[in-house]
């Protein structure tokens, strides 16, 4: 089975991010978390992080703390805004105009900074200001980027990167 490798923009070292699309091996949404596990059980690393959003994956490995998520673009209401949005992000997210995209790309960046944080369900997503706005993809030694993904999906990655060669944290 094959997973397509993502570009990751940035300095060096970036995490090594794959996309796995269950249609390509004609598997169900068991299969394709079985396959993302093996694939990352596969790599010399010291951080994984999954994300599935079937029929797709993405996988992301790094040699320091990394989270990686991926949502597909559904209809959202202002009260999922209330709940995913710190106040500020609110304004922006409803000046926006396309706020299905918006606000999904909003919890994708979120989800993978507490992913990288050490514990997505400890942080509460309105009071997680997102990586979307963070002034050249960074603060600190962390970075973010959105990533490039198939139709109607929005994913990200975040990861901790040197803090000597960014300016420490």
């Amino acid at each position: 089975m094959t997973a397509s490798p993502v570009h990751v923009p940035g300095p060096a070292p970036v995490p090594q991010v794959r996309l796995l699309d269950a249609r390509h091996v004609g598997t169900d949404a068991a299969g394709l978390r079985v396959w993302a596990r093996r694939l990352t059980e596969s790599v010399a690393a010291a951080w994984v992080s999954r994300s599935y959003a079937f029929p797709y994956a993405m996988v992301a490995w790094h040699d320091a703390s990394v989270g990686v998520d991926i949502e597909r673009v559904e209809p959202c209401t202002l009260e999922f805004a209330d709940v995913v949005c710190t106040p500020s992000e609110r304004v922006h997210a409803v000046a926006d105009g396309a706020l299905d995209d918006h606000l999904t790309s909003l919890w994708s960046s979120k989800e993978a900074l507490a992913k990288a944080l050490g514990d997505a369900l400890r942080y509460d997503p309105s009071r997680l200001g997102s990586p979307i706005y963070w002034p050249a993809g960074g603060t600190g030694s962390w970075r973010a980027v959105s990533l490039e993904a198939p139709d109607r999906h929005r994913a990200w990655l975040c990861w901790r990167g040197d803090p000597r060669a960014q300016g420490g944290m």
